[in-house]
């Protein structure tokens, strides 16, 4: 394992913190987090960096609205802009690093970035992997309970009802132990931070259709792309990579049972194993 480093970079109007491992490394890879109370790029890729560190060159940033990276002054923006934000503030990071082509990692609302992304700049990306990504195009089941619950913590913000929350993530939040009283602290202090109960509403969408990525768009998608869903994953069931597959033209499906939202914590192992046998593959964008 190597050690990774936590650094700063002016994007746009704002500080981007992202963290950075195998920064000599050649080929690159950019972990994007999901868009739950506390994201941020290190608990949610802590175990990435500093696995994949050794041979590749990762980067995973706070995105914009989330974690420690600067409120930019304007936050009246729609989901769209935010969205498209995001994908700038990656594109500058991937300029300021000399990162000419990657791949991307999303997780969740950090999916629907990458598709984003791969729309804006398709040339800037070699493949893109999807994990409990939201983004599809057709019909899938309603928000859940626990997206409702997730986008009115705000309401009542007790660390009680936090670590409800975050466990509610995992299928079963005993496999991680200690770990998981770690990333629930972390992600509590950044949650209480002044701003973000007043910036976090304004994170979402005003309809599910918002997050929809256009069926003409998805099968222009020729990267190579690798989808990895939990089958337990309450907050973006299954069938919205079942969706993502019926249009996307070059790709494949890996669904893990006993798993929920984390598959990168929860099923840390198997997760690093298929990205793995993904990344050494030498299949091409078509």
């Amino acid at each position: 394992m190597v050690n990774y480093q936590r650094k700063t970079l002016k994007t746009g109007d704002f500080q981007t913190v992202f963290y950075e491992s195998g920064a000599s490394n050649k080929e690159a890879l950019i972990f994007l987090h999901g868009s739950g109370p506390g994201a941020n790029g290190i608990t949610n890729w802590k175990n990435v960096l500093e696995h994949f560190g050794e041979n590749y060159h990762v980067i995973a940033p706070d995105l914009v609205g989330f974690g420690e990276t600067e409120i930019p002054e304007n936050t009246d923006l729609g989901f769209w802009q935010w969205t498209r934000l995001r994908v700038e503030q990656i594109l500058q990071l991937m300029d300021y690093n000399g990162i000419e082509k990657g791949t991307l990692i999303g997780n969740s609302m950090g999916g629907i970035i990458s598709l984003h992304a791969v729309m804006h700049s398709s040339d800037r990306f070699e493949k893109v992997i999807l994990m409990g990504s939201g983004g599809a195009p057709t019909a899938v089941p309603g928000p859940t309970p626990e997206i409702v619950r997730m986008s009115g913590f705000y309401q009542n913000p007790t660390y009680e009802d936090f670590r409800n929350l975050i466990t509610w993530f995992l299928y079963d939040e005993s496999v991680l132990g200690d770990e998981l009283e770690s990333i629930i602290k972390q992600r509590y202090e950044i949650v209480m931070q002044p701003g973000y109960k007043e910036i976090y509403p304004k994170l979402f969408p005003k309809s599910p259709f918002e997050m929809q990525i256009p069926t003409s768009a998805l099968r222009r998608m020729k990267q190579p792309m690798l989808l990895v869903h939990g089958y337990e994953d309450r907050f973006v069931p299954k069938e919205s990579s079942l969706s993502l597959m019926e249009h996307l033209p070059n790709a494949e499906l890996a669904l893990l049972k006993e798993c929920g939202h984390w598959v990168q914590i929860e099923k840390a192992d198997r997760f690093h194993e298929i990205l793995e046998s993904f990344l050494k593959r030498k299949e091409q964008v078509r």
